[in-house]
C-alpha cells in the first residue's frame, strides 16, 4: 500500500484545462487592446490606411492563411490519433505541424525583407516622408505581425515538446491534457491570424 500510495501521480485535468482557457484569455485580451488601437486610427485615417495595404502582397497572406487553417486540422488530427491510442500518427501529424508553422515564417520572412529591402520598416526615412495614417499601418503592420509571429515560434517550441513527450509515452491514449494545450495554444496562433489577415492585407 505504502509503494502504490508512493507511486501514484496526482492529475488535474480539469484543472489543468481550465489553466489554460485563462492563458488564452490573458492573449485574447493582448491582441483585442492592439485591434481596437488598430480601428481607433483605422476610422481616422481611412484613405491612408488603404493606400500603404496596397503596399502588401495578399498572396502572400492568402498562402500563409491557407497554412495555417491546414495546420490547425492536422494539429487537431494528432489529438484525435492519440486519443485512439494511434502514437506514430499523431507524432507524424504534430510534425506536418511544425513544418507548416516553419513555412508561415519563411513567407513572413521573405515578406519582411523585402519590405526592408524597399526602405519600409520603422523609422527608415522613406516611412517618415510618407503620410501619417500610412507611419501608423506600417507601424502597427511590424508590431501586431511581429507579436503574431513569436507566437508562432513558441507555438512551434511547445509543438515539439508535445512530440518528444508522445515519443517517451509521458502523452498517451490515457493522459493526453498535455497535448490538447498545444493544440488549443495552436488553434488561438490560426484565430488571431484569421482577423490579422483581413486587416492589413484585404482592406485596399
Amino acid at each position: 500500500m505504502t509503494t502504490a500510495a508512493a507511486t501514484h501521480t496526482y492529475r488535474d485535468d480539469v484543472g489543468s484545462r481550465m489553466g489554460m482557457w485563462l492563458f488564452l484569455f490573458t492573449e485574447l485580451i493582448l491582441f483585442g487592446g492592439l485591434f481596437i488601437i488598430y480601428a481607433v486610427y483605422r476610422f481616422k485615417f481611412p484613405e491612408q490606411f488603404s493606400l500603404a495595404a496596397r503596399e502588401l502582397d495578399t498572396l502572400i497572406g492568402t498562402v500563409n492563411t491557407i497554412i495555417l487553417l491546414t495546420s490547425s486540422l492536422t494539429v487537431a488530427l494528432s489529438i484525435t490519433a492519440i486519443q485512439q491510442g494511434k502514437k506514430h500518427l499523431s507524432m507524424m501529424l504534430i510534425g506536418m505541424t511544425i513544418i507548416f508553422a516553419l513555412a508561415f515564417l519563411v513567407n513572413k520572412y521573405f515578406e519582411w525583407s523585402h519590405k526592408i529591402s524597399i526602405g519600409i520598416y520603422p523609422q527608415s526615412p522613406e516611412l517618415l516622408n510618407k503620410p501619417p495614417g500610412e507611419i501608423l499601418y506600417f507601424g502597427l503592420y511590424y508590431v501586431m505581425t511581429g507579436l503574431h509571429a513569436l507566437h508562432v515560434i513558441i507555438g512551434m517550441v511547445v509543438l515539439v515538446f508535445s512530440m518528444v513527450f508522445i515519443a517517451k509515452g509521458k502523452i498517451n491514449q490515457q493522459s493526453y491534457v498535455k497535448l490538447e494545450a498545444g493544440g488549443l495554444y495552436w488553434h488561438l496562433v490560426d484565430i488571431i491570424w484569421i482577423f490579422l489577415f483581413p486587416l492589413f492585407y484585404l482592406i485596399s
